[in-house]
């Protein structure tokens, strides 16, 4: 089994962090600082709760007032990258937010050594405009880490992070910001863009699509960032984003002998399923090819989810056979409940066959 992340902040961890505090300023108890780290409720602690006490931790045991102690931080950072080195950003967060030019200049630096993602938005809300000056002069920073940070801090939907909901009701400030990175020479960076414009799409799928058009056809890479961009339009469905990649949605055609390895299966369980595809006309198609289960929810409804299988060309009078299996298991991020669950094949974003299971409770 995967180690949980939050594991990542061990003891030896804690105690490395603390010797590297005492190098940069002496009159730090180290043992006290590691102590208070680890001490009430922390094996219950989820990651960014770690987070949030390592940098309530730090507070305690630094000496001096909000810009000595981000003096002493900033010394010691370049030591902790990764993601467990966003107790750094996160220290800002929690005690920088009324002083907005120190603040911002370490989160600047943080994001260096890790990732300010999370802390930066907080700012955002605060300060408004004056932080969008900020963002765009990042965004043309000649670090791909603060780069990246313009976006991926003014996601209006980040996984895990504030919800900035200036950015869900009217995106035009952070499209202004993106504008700059559609080329950029960072995958790192191109990465963080199309996951932006992903969010946006989920409210404002015109504005997006709008982009899509203009960014296509730039490069290779702006093409790939564009249908990164475009995901979940696709997986909705929707016939102008197919069709900007090609995929129609009055293809004619069929699918057929689907059929699912079980009638009953258990939470837990693998489904195995298979398929063909032939098409009923004479020219050749691009297909998207997808499946989508319709999952039970705990009150009895159900909510959809849709797995990318291919994109093929089809040829006519050619045969595509398809197998695959689903893992009905519980992650993290989806529970599964017993029930009816209903599996559909969708080809360019139309179901074209659709077959149904029944998930009972997982065995002892």
């Amino acid at each position: 089994m995967a180690e949980l992340l939050k594991h990542r902040y061990s003891k030896a961890y804690v105690e490395r962090l603390a010797a590297a505090l005492v190098e940069v300023d002496p009159r730090i108890d180290a043992s006290a600082f590691v102590r208070a780290v680890l001490g009430r409720g922390w094996s219950g602690l989820e990651l960014k709760q770690r987070m949030r006490r390592i940098a309530e931790c730090l507070h305690a045991h630094v000496p001096g007032d909000y810009r000595a102690q981000l003096a002493t931080l900033r010394r010691a950072a370049p030591g902790f990258g990764g993601f467990e080195g966003m107790f750094f950003p996160d220290f800002v967060e929690r005690y920088g937010l009324d002083d907005f030019d120190a603040s911002i200049e370490a989160l600047e630096e943080f994001t260096h050594h890790s990732s300010s993602e999370f802390a930066v938005r907080p700012f955002i809300v605060r300060y408004g405009d004056r932080m969008l000056r900020v963002l765009a002069r990042w965004a043309r920073h000649e670090n791909e880490h603060v780069r990246r940070l313009a976006s991926e801090g003014s996601r209006p939907r980040l996984p895990w992070g504030m919800r900035l909901p200036r950015f869900v009701a009217d995106p035009a400030p952070v499209l202004a910001i993106l504008e700059p990175l559609k080329d950029d020479p960072s995958e790192y960076v191109r990465r963080s863009v199309a996951n932006n414009l992903n969010d946006i799409a989920k409210d404002h799928p015109d504005a997006v699509l709008a982009v899509a058009r203009r960014w296509l056809g730039r490069s290779p890479h702006t093409d790939a960032l564009v249908k990164h961009a475009c995901r979940t339009l696709l997986k909705r469905g929707d016939p102008r984003a197919l069709r900007m990649f090609g995929h129609h949605d009055g293809v004619a055609v069929e699918v057929r002998g689907f059929r699912l390895g079980a009638a009953r299966i258990a939470i837990g369980d693998d489904l195995a399923f298979a398929f063909a595809l032939r098409l009923k006309q004479d020219q050749p198609a691009k297909l998207r090819i997808e499946y989508a289960v319709d999952f039970v929810k705990a009150n009895g409804g159900t909510s959809r989810k849709v797995f990318k299988i291919a994109e093929r060309r089809l040829e006519p009078a050619t045969t595509l056979r398809i197998a695959r299996r689903h893992r009905f298991r519980d992650f993290t991020t989806r529970r599964h409940h017993p029930g009816t669950h209903r599996v559909a094949i969708v080809v360019n974003g139309v179901e074209r066959a659709a077959r149904t299971v029944r998930l009972a409770a997982a065995r002892r």
